[in-house]
């Protein structure tokens, strides 16, 4: 399978103790590898898009996160400001709660005013379900409340919960979703060969912090 590795890799650091040059870091190795993405917190929104100016690489930022748990009318300040500052795709946490609670029609909501604001700057949203913490039924729910909402992507986990990405919830999402959305694998994929697993399972896109790392796995 001969694919541009690099070009479905988000390169990310939402490390909350990441410093000023640990961002200026992952931008210079974004820059250099040709990864499609940096993946940052909304602080540091700015600093990226500075660093990567007069580049096409996207500034990627998150919703909400790692918890999904603030109200909506918080994740859409939040989604406003990190716009503002220059983000073209935003990484939202669902309502996990809500999403438990079989209220349908909030997370929906949560997402769609999240989605709202962000196409009104043409910038893109992807849906974070956390997949460590749902049962198979409710994975297929949150990637069917994420299409209707509008988002463009569904993503499995945040990497910070008790598990990331598995084949078979890319597999699973990719099933849901068909050719309607995008499926963003995040979470403990640290090598080429993961990398390749999930882009073989239907991802399109890859969040890890081993960007570089699997770029010069590529190249063995």
């Amino acid at each position: 399978m001969e694919i541009d590795i690099a070009k479905y890799i988000d390169h990310t650091n939402l490390k909350p103790y990441a410093t000023k040059e640990d961002i200026i870091r992952l931008c210079e190795e974004a820059k250099k590898y040709g990864f499609y993405a940096v993946c940052v917190n909304p602080y540091r929104v700015k600093l990226a898009k500075e660093t990567l100016k007069g580049t096409d690489i996207k500034v990627a930022s998150v919703i909400g996160f790692p918890l999904g748990a603030t109200p909506t009318e918080v994740k859409v300040f939040e989604a406003k400001k990190a716009l503002e500052d220059g983000a073209d795709e935003l990484d939202m946490v669902i309502n996990i709660g809500a999403l438990k609670d079989g209220d349908y029609d909030y997370v929906r909501k949560d997402i769609e005013e999240v989605v709202k604001v962000a196409h009104e700057k043409g910038a893109i949203v992807k849906v974070i379900i956390e997949t460590c913490y749902l049962t198979d039924e409710e994975k297929e729910i949150a990637c069917k409340l994420a299409m209707e909402a509008g988002a463009d992507f569904v993503k499995t986990s945040t990497g910070f919960g008790t598990g990331g990405a598995t084949v078979e919830d890319v597999k699973l999402m990719r099933r849901v979703v068909g050719d309607k959305l995008g499926v963003k694998a995040a979470g403990g994929i640290r090598t080429y060969e993961q990398a390749l697993e999930m882009i073989k399972a239907g991802a399109n896109r890859i969040g890890t912090s081993s960007g570089v790392k699997i770029v010069e796995g590529a190249k063995r």
